[in-house]
C-alpha cells in the first residue's frame, strides 16, 4: 500500500466516523484499522526522511571533496608569502639597507 492510498483510506474512515452513526464494534474496527494506517504512514515518512538524509549527506560529501583542503590553501598562501620574500630579497642589495627600494 502506498502512502497516498493509506491517507485516502484514513480520510474515508474519518469521514465515515464524522457522518455515520457507528456502532461500538464497527468503531473499534475502524479505530484499529486507522492505527495500522497511521503506523504505515509513519514508517513510510521515516523511510523517506532517511533516504533524503542519505542523499543530502552524499551531496555534502561531494561538496567537501570539491573544496580545497586546508593544507592546499596553506600551501597557496605560503607560495604568495614566498613571492613577497623573494621581492624583498631582491631589494636587499640596494643602497639604504634591506627592504628599501630606492
Amino acid at each position: 500500500m502506498t502512502y497516498r492510498e493509506a491517507i485516502e483510506e484514513l480520510e474515508t474512515i474519518l469521514s465515515a466516523l464524522e457522518t455515520d452513526a457507528v456502532d461500538v464494534d464497527d468503531l473499534t474496527a475502524r479505530v484499529e484499522r486507522s492505527a495500522e494506517l497511521i503506523r504505515l504512514c509513519r514508517l513510510k515518512l521515516r523511510h523517506a526522511e532517511a533516504s533524503l538524509d542519505r542523499v543530502f549527506d552524499t551531496l555534502d560529501e561531494e561538496d567537501e571533496a570539491d573544496e580545497p583542503m586546508e593544507d592546499e590553501e596553506e600551501t597557496a598562501d605560503d607560495d604568495e608569502n614566498d613571492d613577497d620574500e623573494a621581492q624583498a630579497d631582491e631589494h636587499d642589495h640596494l643602497p639604504g639597507g634591506p627592504g628599501r627600494g630606492w
